[in-house]
Parts: structure tokens; sequence; C-alpha cells
């Protein structure tokens, strides 16, 4: 499916939307990182001894249940959106490729191929096992995205592309989750500011009108159990404790980002869009 070729590409398009400036323009939609690794050889971490996301997470709901109704409710809901501040968010976090860059107010500093390479190349690698958990249910379920079952403005160009790749669950939201819990495991006192950021990159695909509720939450449990995976992995572990130096060192050496930019998106994700 299209996710494992969009991540395939993440470890050059990773690092270089590290380097972007925090936040997109209100109002304004990004384009995305061109990824010229599209060939990239790095496996993921995991491989064959990757957790079966399929048999874990909750099947995706069905035309007649309440599931099926409440995303419906909700996509419809959110629709009025459109052109606020949280909406501007939202286009600014289309790039899953920039996430480092926009968990920057969250961690303190941002992180590149300049000064965290180790950094932007282990969460590179990571994109191949979220490729993988992503892919299985998506190809099993093909949910329908929430703008093909109702009609509603979305913040990014109604593609054949996008409306092929099913909605559940949410593989942007599996990667920003899953990016979300390893910063915070390297900026342990920065966590509850990292968790929040990771959870509302999420949640802008529930405001873009992309994704349905229930693929947001499915693609959160599904960050956490290629995290639970990882953490099996001795290869990773080893990764994750070289990086933490450099996570570390970068932090201390700034700069920090913006703090009225960051007060301003503090904001903004304090807030539930539902």
């Amino acid at each position: 499916m299209a996710w494992r070729l969009m991540l395939a590409a993440a470890a050059t398009a990773t690092i270089g939307a590290a380097q972007a400036p925090a936040t997109a323009p209100p109002g304004s939609t990004p384009a995305p990182t061109p990824s010229p690794m599209a060939a990239n050889p790095v496996p993921g971490y995991l491989g064959e001894a990757a957790p079966d996301t399929y048999k874990i997470l909750p099947p995706a709901p069905v035309a007649g249940t309440t599931r099926y109704e409440a995303d419906r409710t909700i996509f419809l809901g959110t629709r009025s959106l459109k052109d606020t501040p949280r909406w501007a968010l939202a286009q600014n976090d289309v790039d899953q490729f920039a996430v480092l860059k926009d968990l920057s107010c969250a961690i303190g500093v941002n992180l590149t191929s300049q000064n965290a390479p180790k950094t932007t190349a282990m969460i590179a690698r990571v994109g191949r096992d979220v490729a993988r958990a992503t892919d299985r249910p998506k190809d099993i379920y093909r949910r329908q995205r929430p703008y093909l079952i109702d009609e509603g403005p979305t913040c990014v160009e109604k593609s054949a592309a996008l409306s092929a790749s099913p909605d559940y669950p949410s593989g942007h939201n599996t990667w920003g989750w899953t990016v979300g819990l390893i910063m915070a495991e390297l900026a342990p006192d920065r966590a509850t500011e990292i968790l929040a950021r990771a959870r509302a990159f999420g949640e802008s695909r529930l405001v873009c009108g992309v994704h349905n509720l229930s693929a947001i939450e499915a693609g959160r449990l599904n960050g956490s159990i290629v995290v639970a995976g990882l953490h099996g992995s001795p290869e990773f572990r080893k990764d994750l404790e070289a990086v933490r130096k450099e996570v570390a060192a970068a932090r201390r050496a700034g700069p920090a980002p913006d703090p009225a930019a960051c007060a301003k998106e503090a904001e903004l994700v304090a807030k539930s869009p539902y």
C-alpha cells in the first residue's frame, strides 16, 4: 500500500523536513517534502518479529454500528473548524516527515541531521516498522475515508491517490504517536508536552477531514504496539541509548524554538477539536 512506499523514503524526508520552520503560515498548505531516497535500503528493526497489528487492533467500524455513526457525526461536526487556527495547524501537520520539526516546541530544540544525525537516522529506520504495522490492517479492512461517505471540506486536495488509501488505521497517526513515544523516552522531563503535541499531530488528520476518529484512535494504539515491539529489539535498544546522549547534547546546545510561536501552538494543542 501507499504507506509502505511513503515511509520507505523517510530517511531523507524526515531529515530534510526537520530543518523547516516550526509552523506554516496560517491558511497555507505546505508542500510535501521531496523524497529522493524512495529506494532507501535500510531495513526496519523488527521484520518478521513485528507484532501482528491486525490481530491486536479492534476491527474497523462497519455501517449500522454505533462506532460507524459516531465517526460520521464527528466528521460532520468538525467541518466547522475550516479556516480556523486549528485548521491551519492541521495543514501544517500534513507533512508526516516533518514530525521532528513539529515536535520541536515540545522537545525544546529542532532536531536535524546536523545537530542529531543518529536521532534522525533511527527515526527514519523506525518508519519501516510503522509502514509494516499500518499496511496490513489497512489492506484487510479497506475502510473508506470520511469524505467519501459524507460531503465536507478537507484541508488537502481530495486526490485519487488519497481516496484509494484506506482510512483504518491512520498511518499518519501511527507514525506521529510512535515518534512521540520514542521522543518522550529520550526527553522524559518533556514527556507531557511531547505526547500532547503527538496527540494533536494525529488529531490534525481528523480536523483535516481525511481520517475518522476511529482511525485516529487505532493509529495511536498501533503506534504503541510498534514501540512495544521495538523494545524487544536489542539493536533498537542499543541505538536508543546512543541517541539519548545526542538528544541531551542538542537540547543543551540549542537554540530553543521561538517562545511566542510555541505558546500559540500550546494553546491550540490544549483544546480538543471534537
